[in-house]
């Protein structure tokens, strides 16, 4: 099953106004931070993607080549075999939410392993279609309110982005996180009958799990504490 247009467009939307956000705060910072095309510092180790974020993914690892696509696979496979050794019960379409929260929403910080989608280079092969969570790592996100939702500021800048004008680097989270739970609820109950608040996974897991032979209509909600119901985002 395809996302809706009109949920994909929405979606793409918010991804567009969140990178303008961040795009702006670059501009004014100038050489004080340290994001730039090719920097892949922040893309190590595992973190936990939605569900549409995977999806999008997936589309775009599509119309690489296939011996890119190999290369990308034969390197999931590998972060897979070390998930299913950790994890026995792991398997397809390979969704977190049945596992204990605690043991995937704070995957080891000092796991080096590069993601499945660089390039040689350091550049992300699928870079228009990012998780929302890449698009937001290296700066700080405070609301206009005041409010931190604790965004991961990356190391390597020379500078302190909480030193740019409040007017550039405080943004309407609260609202933007607001919109993607609703967006995300809208494409789960398009996809599986019912509004999931989270349905999460990694990368190289997304990477593997073929969404064309899911039943998603037998899906049912699990008890659970979604990420951004209460808004606070994850690291």
């Amino acid at each position: 099953m395809q996302i809706s247009r009109d949920t994909e467009r929405e979606y793409r939307s918010l991804l567009g106004n969140v990178d303008a956000w961040f795009n702006r705060c670059l501009e004014i910072g100038g050489t004080a931070f340290s994001c730039r095309g090719g920097c892949s510092a922040c893309c190590r180790g595992l973190f936990d993607i939605t569900l549409l974020d995977a999806f999008l993914l997936k589309s775009a690892f599509s119309s690489l080549k296939p011996t890119i696509q190999k290369e990308v696979l034969q390197k999931s496979h590998l972060r897979l075999e070390e998930l299913q050794q950790r994890w026995p019960g792991l398997q397809p379409p390979y969704l977190l939410n049945g596992l204990p929260e605690h043991e995937w929403a704070e995957m080891p910080e000092d796991d080096e392993t590069p993601c499945p989608l660089l390039d040689t280079e350091g550049f992300c092969l699928v870079y228009n279609s990012r998780p929302l969570t890449c698009r937001l790592h290296g700066l700080p996100n405070i609301d206009c309110s005041g409010e931190d939702f604790e965004g991961t500021t990356c190391t390597l800048h020379k500078g302190d982005p909480l030193n740019l004008p409040e007017d550039i680097l405080r943004w309407r989270f609260r609202d933007v996180f607001q919109e993607e739970i609703d967006i995300f609820r809208k494409f789960t109950e398009q996809l599986t009958e019912t509004a999931f608040s989270e349905l999460d996974t990694f990368i190289p897991l997304a990477l593997l799990a073929d969404y064309d032979k899911v039943d998603w209509a037998r899906m049912k909600p699990r008890r659970h504490k979604p990420k951004r119901t209460d808004l606070k985002k994850k690291g």
